[in-house]
């Protein structure tokens, strides 16, 4: 029973009143600090609103609904005035006013007044409220979700090459061999085999088989499963990437610390696995082995020790080659089967120089990069390219842009020029032109650039071709002039004859972190779509040096998206979104290239995980069809002081007093970039403080599929579903494609169905080409920002994939390869 009348009703309205004035007091104080700098007049009108509803609901009156309900209204009409029937972008303008709304509502029966109708229609009107509410998301969110303006376009119909009659099943090509130089090799193609990282390597992730089909790809099961053991113990960083190799009846893979497996194509049975004690000190950016190199010496006899061999490099900086049959190592390569790529690089800290990519085959050349961890210090390690001999290891030559002329070791007591850009990601090969094509990243530190070299001002961020036999530069091509963004090339060229008005050109499709496609003649150099530059940003902390334009292709479809706004900033409530209103009326923001400044933080849009990273792109090179996942997030950066950077303690990875728990390696927020003026913060993705979303509003990953021959978009949509992600990293575990941000590609096959994982989401999934749609997937046991491949084995193609998540993309870790294929009774 009551006491004086104030029962559980009273109370409730009290605390719902309380609620109110949490939520209204920030939002007035926010909307006025918006409104001074220049910013929606929304945030302060509504916080009024609040505070004045909030006092007549604590005195018991009516009025408080009546307040509420206009202030509700001038809500609703505010949010389709910005953003229209934009399901995700209304989130934070409408789901909590609406909450509060419901609550409003059902607290008037405790209230002084009448509204003028019956009481038993305010129970109602809250339910109705809430299913319309609920109903105009989801219509909203299915808006958004679908496919692109681009649907009106009739996407080619997928075409099957046709097979030869001796064919083996679902077969790729036979075998070719070329007798350049003194060693015979022999290069593989896609089909029954995967024998490169890409595929081949020309990197098209293409494969001809075509037993899997659209119509019975929904009967797909796993087939094995096969762990590696390698998980982290502690904090260490951990992501493996690998996409493993097929040649014959063997499936070659590693694992994120480097151990190199055999295993029956077929079963997922293991027949060896080579471990090569790489210490957890030894890791850099994460541990991840995207991938290993296949090669046959095709003169030596049948059965010879490495006849045929797995190459693959270690995070502490060793070349190693293996026995394909036996696993042991190579005897008659390098010292005992194993080459030290320290070797002129000089002294470095564990994980400095810490390779996580394979070597590039071309002829009988294997080209090796490096990853060097960012921001550290402009002495960080050498990014110079080499070239060793794939039977022997001997080092062919080197390519340090800082020693023009000098192919071999530097002098004794020397070392290869530090700071230089390196080739973290994967190189592509053209044997018939003998050209290596490297996507150069960017000298030593990203967002400064003061002292870089001529040679470093021509090479960053530009694609390489370099003559296999004796490292020479034929050609080269810059995406971005004088890159101060970490705009650095991450995916893996493709090679293909690309269609133009004079016929088909062998040309590299060159993707970028700005969702634009450079294609180039590949023997020349020369661009084979329009290339203008057009006036970029000035100002920042370097106005004089920075370029006056940066290169636009006008000619064929980017992905590039508008230039934000303040009313594309977003969250889970209306706080969050008002929070990231002011930070971006707080920051400097001319849109791409904006230059990096110090006096006040600047936003990078797309950040440097935009647009498209290791994954690279899928061709089908029937139908002219090309096939990439991309991102779409802001990073919110500012460059800091060196004597605050040096105050907090902040040090390079190579200074004896380095503490990693100052937050100066790769991920922390921030990086000293030692011996410049000025250390980087960087905010990834632009994450609200508290919630841990994003301050832009979704999506924030696509995929996209582009005709070659009519340079059209034949679709483009959201990709990866909300399940996974969610505020304060709670999942949410929602269907509905948000467009999560991913990582890692995806291949082709003959029969039109795109496979690829990389999204937060754990979901492996299968698409057809044709329509965008999704019409196959299944959930993995930890992240997949791996790209998956496909051979055929046993008469049945088979779809494998390495679930080893990914740190930085917050996505669980594990050690799996899991390998899919149809019911045996379906395959034969």
């Amino acid at each position: 029973m009551a006491t004086n009348g104030r029962g559980f009703g009273y109370w409730a309205v009290v605390v719902l009143a309380l609620v109110m004035v949490l939520f209204g007091l920030p939002i007035l104080a926010g909307g006025v600090w918006l409104l001074t700098l220049g910013g929606s007049f929304y945030y302060a009108i509504a916080g009024l609103g609040l505070l004045a509803s909030a006092f007549f609901l604590f005195r018991h009156s009516i009025a408080g609904v009546w307040i509420y309900l206009a202030t509700f209204a001038f809500t609703l009409v505010w949010a389709l005035w910005e953003s229209g029937l934009n399901g995700w972008a209304q989130v934070p303008r409408l789901v909590a006013p609406t909450v509060i709304l419901v609550l409003v509502l059902v607290t008037i029966p405790a209230l002084r007044g009448r509204l003028g109708v019956p009481r038993g229609t305010y129970a109602a009107a809250a339910t109705g409220i809430v299913a319309l509410g609920a109903s105009v998301m989801a219509l909203t969110s299915v808006r958004e979700t679908t496919l692109v303006a681009q649907e009106t376009l009739t996407p080619p119909a997928v075409q099957t090459p046709a097979q030869p009659a001796n064919a083996e099943p679902f077969a790729a090509g036979a075998e070719q061999t070329s007798t350049e130089g003194q060693v015979q090799y022999a290069a593989l193609e896609t089909g029954v085999d995967w024998p490169a990282y890409g595929g081949d390597h020309k990197a098209t992730r293409y494969s001809p088989l075509n037993q899997i089909t659209p119509e019975n790809v929904a009967d797909l099961e796993q087939i094995w499963e096969f762990r590696t053991g390698d998980l982290p113990e502690g904090d260490e960083a951990f992501g493996n990437q690998n996409t493993p190799v097929k040649v014959g009846d063997r499936l070659y893979l590693c694992s994120a610390l480097n151990k190199i497996t055999a295993l029956d194509a077929a079963t997922g049975t293991q027949f060896w696995t080579y471990d090569p004690q790489v210490s957890v000190d030894a890791i850099g950016y994460n541990a991840s082995c995207r991938g290993l190199v296949y090669f046959e010496d095709t003169t030596a006899a049948a059965g010879d020790l490495c006849a045929t061999r797995v190459v693959n490099l270690t995070h502490d900086a060793r070349m190693i080659a293996l026995d394909t049959e036996t696993g042991q190592l190579c005897p008659d390569f390098g010292n005992g089967g194993v080459v030290n790529l320290m070797e002129g690089i000089g002294d470095s800290a564990p994980g400095f120089y810490a390779p996580t990519s394979p070597p590039t085959l071309v002829r009988d050349v294997l080209v090796v990069g490096s990853q060097v961890s960012d921001g550290q210090t402009r002495e960080a390690p050498s990014g110079v390219i080499r070239g060793f001999n794939a039977v022997t290891g001997e080092l062919d030559w080197a390519w340090d842009m800082g020693r023009p002329g000098e192919t071999g070791l530097p002098p004794e007591g020397e070392v290869y020029t530090p700071g230089t850009p390196n080739v973290w990601t994967i190189a592509s090969g053209d044997d018939e032109l003998g050209l290596v094509y490297m996507p150069m990243g960017n000298s030593a530190v990203d967002y400064w650039g003061g002292d870089r070299s001529n040679a470093e001002n021509t090479y960053s961020t530009a694609i390489v071709a370099l003559d296999v036999e004796t490292g020479e530069v034929r050609w080269s091509y810059q995406t971005v002039h004088y890159d101060v963004w970490d705009y650095d090339l991450g995916g893996q060229g493709t090679l293909i004859d690309f269609p133009t008005p004079d016929g088909p050109v062998p040309a590299i499709v060159m993707p970028s972190k700005q969702a634009q496609f450079y294609i180039l003649n590949r023997a020349t150099g020369e661009p084979l779509v329009n290339i203008e530059e057009r006036p970029a940003p000035t100002g920042g902390v370097e106005p004089e040096r920075l370029s006056p334009t940066q290169p636009y292709v006008t000619d064929f479809p980017n992905l590039l998206k508008p230039v934000l706004t303040e009313k594309d900033m977003w969250g889970a409530t209306p706080l969050d979104q008002l929070w990231c209103r002011i930070q971006f009326r707080q920051a400097e923001y001319d849109g791409v290239y904006t230059p990096p400044t110090v006096d006040r933080p600047w936003i990078q849009f797309p950040g440097y995980n935009g647009g498209v990273d290791w994954g690279g792109v899928a061709i089908d090179p029937v139908n002219n069809i090309m096939i990439t996942n991309y991102n779409n997030m802001p990073n919110y950066n500012q460059l800091v002081p060196r004597e605050e950077v040096d105050a907090l303690g902040v040090l390079p990875l190579n200074d004896p007093n380095y503490d990693s728990s100052a937050g100066s390696g790769s991920h922390g927020s921030l990086s000293p970039q030692a011996l410049t003026p000025y250390g980087i913060r960087v905010n990834a993705g632009w994450r609200v403080p508290f919630t841990g979303l994003l301050c832009k509003e979704p999506p924030y990953g696509g995929i996209a599929a582009i005709d070659l021959n009519s340079r059209e978009v034949l679709w483009d949509r959201p990709f990866g579903s909300a399940r996974k992600n969610g505020p304060f990293g709670i999942p949410t575990m929602l269907p509905f494609d948000i467009g999560t941000p991913n990582n890692g590609g995806g291949f082709i096959t003959a029969s039109g169905l795109f496979f690829i994982a990389a999204a937060t989401d754990d979901i492996l999934r299968a698409v057809d080409i044709s329509t965008g749609e999704e019409v196959w997937q299944v959930d993995l046991p930890a992240g997949g920002q791996a790209t998956p491949m496909t051979y055929e084995a046993g008469g049945r193609q088979i779809v494998v994939i390495n679930a080893g998540g990914h740190d930085f993309m917050e996505t669980p870790i594990g050690d799996y390869f899991i390998a899919y294929a149809l019911p045996e009774d379906a395959a034969n």
